[in-house]
Parts: structure tokens; sequence; C-alpha cells
């Protein structure tokens, strides 16, 4: 196996025993970004000196005999929205294309105390608006088993980095299943925290009441690992919890007599049958595990999508409203500040980005607001009980990821509300503030299926130890 092909686990104990160096896995990802990535698209910014450096003060550590972290010395790729000092941060739109970031995110701040190495930033839709990897100004980026496919989105590079070995791991935030539906069409592992639980500081803000970081991975093992590093309560994000996860002691744990429960409004029509029937056998086989399968009714949950599709557009108008050519990012030429204003955002901003910033304004203004905005709010409420009474139950959920594989580059570019329906197993979890994972449990027509597993809040050793086990029996 190439050093690139390694998973988190096995580049530590690789290290650790000295068998190869840090910089010669590191060179390992930058020659498969060389070979492919020119096809792949996955990465908008490369730093490869940076990394070289950073992979060089590893390995003299380890020479030193210095006992390293699980992450140290592990090459890691960062989506374009997350802060990374002296790089540039496009968040994959024009209207940032030459902003380069003054700090550093907290979730990188933590990856540098455990000695990462930063192979650069991902391609993404543009603000982490879209769900296939086709809205960023940098191009498509595009799907490793199939290139004229989709890869998913909106952390389409992280996932396309992971899955075709040009990273070991990678991170990427997800509002409504931005990390686990590319996962799931890319055919690995993708890891969304319960809300709070992971700092958003250095994140830049989409929809700030769903937006959370995440991880992409080769294993469940592997996401628990960059998990227990980057989760913790943070000063600079009010919404962060003290409470220090340890998941990693509970994987391997018993699960005889867990309760898993299967809601039955997520195989909905209009789901690809065989996508239904892989999932529906990858969730018979977790009763090898010891588990009790209860079929389980969220009803409310039909109503996510709406509620997502008036929520975050509203919060994508109020955090988008800084970006208007005057501080920083793409300015217009003009005659006035009002044209500059308002070319600065025409030019800057692209279609999809446009369209949730109109429709977020509409329903936050003067007489549509209690119909739409504070209804949504209500209705949200709403759905996080359905979860709430569902979780006195059971102790975790299994339903599918994406109710397809991947599709075709272009397929549903032109009609939104198919590029939406995407989403419809995935942005419940974000509109209750729950955590998410998804993992590959086979294949149609050589594209992946992803199994997704929903969790109590905070609440994520139960969630991980269920899908590291059923990881290891699909």
């Amino acid at each position: 196996m190439k050093l690139n092909e390694l998973n988190i686990q096995q580049v530590h104990e690789g290290l650790s025993s000295k068998q190869f160096s840090s910089g010669e896995v590191t060179k390992a990802c930058f020659d498969k970004i060389k070979e492919k990535d020119e096809d792949l698209n996955a990465f908008i910014t490369i730093t490869e000196d940076r990394a070289q450096q950073e992979a060089a003060k590893i390995d003299a550590k380890i020479k030193q005999g210095t006992k390293i972290k699980v992450l140290e010395g592990v090459p890691v790729a960062i989506k374009d929205n997350i802060m990374l000092s002296s790089v540039k941060a496009t968040a994959g739109s024009n209207i940032l294309s030459t902003y380069v970031a003054p700090y550093d995110a907290t979730v990188i701040e933590k990856l540098k105390k455990q000695g990462s190495v930063f192979l650069g930033k991902t391609n993404m839709d543009e603000f982490a608006m879209g769900g296939s990897g086709e809205t960023s100004f940098f191009g498509p980026a595009r799907n490793p088993h199939n290139l004229d496919k989709v890869p998913g989105g909106s952390s389409s590079g992280s996932a396309v980095a992971v899955a075709s070995n040009e990273s070991i791991y990678a991170l990427g935030s997800d509002t409504g299943g931005s990390v686990r539906q590319p996962a799931s069409l890319c055919g690995i592992v993708g890891f969304k925290p319960t809300y709070g639980r992971v700092s958003r500081y250095g994140l830049m803000a989409m929809a700030s009441s769903f937006d959370q970081i995440g991880c992409l991975t080769k294993t469940v093992k592997d996401s628990a690992y960059v998990f227990e590093s980057i989760a913790g309560v943070d000063k600079l994000d009010s919404t962060t919890v003290d409470k220090k996860p340890k998941v990693l002691d509970e994987l391997e744990k018993d699960l005889q007599g867990l309760r898993v429960g299967v809601p039955k409004e997520f195989f909905v029509k209009g789901m690809d049958p065989r996508v239904e029937m892989q999932v529906k056998s990858s969730i018979d086989k977790l009763l090898k595990l010891g588990v009790e399968l209860v079929e389980v009714s969220l009803p409310k949950t039909a109503y996510a999508l709406a509620t997502y599709y008036v929520l975050m557009p509203a919060e994508v108008s109020s955090n988008l409203a800084r970006y208007d050519g005057v501080r920083y990012g793409y300015r217009a030429d003009s005659g006035n500040l009002l044209e500059m204003y308002l070319k600065s955002r025409s030019q800057g901003f692209g279609e999809e980005v446009r369209r949730r910033v109109m429709l977020g304004t509409y329903v936050l203004s003067s007489g549509y607001y209690d119909a739409y905005y504070k209804k949504a709010q209500q209705v949200r409420r709403l759905i996080k009980e359905d979860f709430d009474n569902v979780f006195k139950q059971v102790d975790c959920l299994v339903t599918p990821t994406s109710p397809t594989v991947a599709f075709d580059i272009g397929e549903k570019f032109d009609n939104p509300m198919t590029m939406y329906l995407a989403d419809i197993f995935t942005v419940s979890v974000n509109v209750a503030g729950l955590p998410g994972i998804s993992l590959p449990c086979g294949q149609v027509d050589k594209l992946p299926v992803g199994l997704q597993f929903i969790g109590k809040h905070f609440d994520e050793k139960t969630m991980l130890g269920l899908a590291h086990q059923v990881e290891n029996i699909l």
C-alpha cells in the first residue's frame, strides 16, 4: 500500500515505529495531487513548501525519540471556508478570490497543537451553498469514482481529496449535510458533531444556527481521533459547550441490547430503489451485532427541508451583508458608493449565492417575517421535539444518507429544487442540532452508497461506536 493510501492510525503507527517519515507521507500526498488534481479539481490552494517544513519538524522530533500524538505529522486538507493564517481563504467565491486569512480558526489552532501537516485548501460550493460541488467560482470538483459525476457538496474538494488519497483526512463544514452527503457520494466517512461541540470561530458563516465543522476520513476510528482533537469549549464561540468528548474508549463497547431506530419517513417515494435496497440490506446486518431494530416515526421531518430553506437563506442574507467591496474582497469599478456596492455584490457572488440572499431578504422583509421566518422557527422546534420523543425509545437512528448515488455534472444544475432534494435525509440533523455520520455501505452502478447514523445530543460515543462496529461487518 502506498503511503498516501494509509489512514490516520496506520500513519501514526508507521511514524512511531520509524518505518517511514512524515516528509515521505507528505510527499506521497503531493505526488498524488500533482498526478490527479488537474482532473479532480479538489484543491484551490496548495501549500507544499509550508507542509514540508511542518513535516520536517515532526521528523526531527521523532528522530530525537520523542513520543508523538496521533495526528502529529499526518497530512490534512482544509475546506476553503476555514481560516488558515497567511493562506488564501476564498470560500469558492470570486468575491474572496484574492483574500488571505489574517488568523487561524480555532480548529486550526488545535490541529497545529497536535502537529498536523497542512496540504492546502480544498474546493467547495461557493460559500458552502450547494449539494454537488458545481457552484464554485474555481470550477466543479469531480467524483474520483467517475469524473463525469458530481462528488456532492458543499465540502466537495475535501471529500474528493480523501477519497482519491490526495490527503489522509480533511476538515469540512456541515450546514445541511455538507460533510455527510459528499462522503456518501465519494464512498468515505463523513462525520458531523453535535451543534456546539466544535468551535465555529474562523469558519466563514453561512447559516450560523446550522453551521458545524466536521471531518472526512477513511475510517470511523479516524473520525474519532479528529473529533477528540478539535472538540471543546471556546471563549470565541458562545455556542460551544464545556464537555470534553471521550469516544475512542467506547468504540469497541458491546452493543448487545442497543436499540436502533429506523424512521419510516426516510424511505420515501422518489428514492432510487437500488439505493433503498442496498441501505435496507446493510441495516439488516446490524442484527449480527446484537442490536434491536425498532421502526420509529418522525412525522415532522417531512417539513425539515422546507424549514431549512426558509431559515438558512434568512441567515445567509444577514451573514453575507459584510461582503460589500469596502473592507476586503472583490471591488467593482464604479462612479459612486451605491453603484460600487451593487456591482461588487452582483459580480462577486455567483448565481446560487444571489438566489439565496434574495430568498433570505424576502422571508425577513416586512409583511412576510411572521408568515415565513417565524413560522419556520416554530416548525424547527417541533422537528426537534420529534427527535427528542424518538430518542426516549431508541439509542440511535439509522437512515440512508442520500436518496441517489452521484449524478452527472450539470444534470440538476439548472433546477434548484431537484438539487435541494439531494439534502432530504441530512438537513433534519442540522435543524435539530444532532450529531450524524455517513459511512459507505455498498455500490450501485460502481458508485458508492452511504448509510447514515444519527445520535442523541452530545452522545457521539454511542453513534461512533455503532458506526465503527458496523463498518467492520459491511
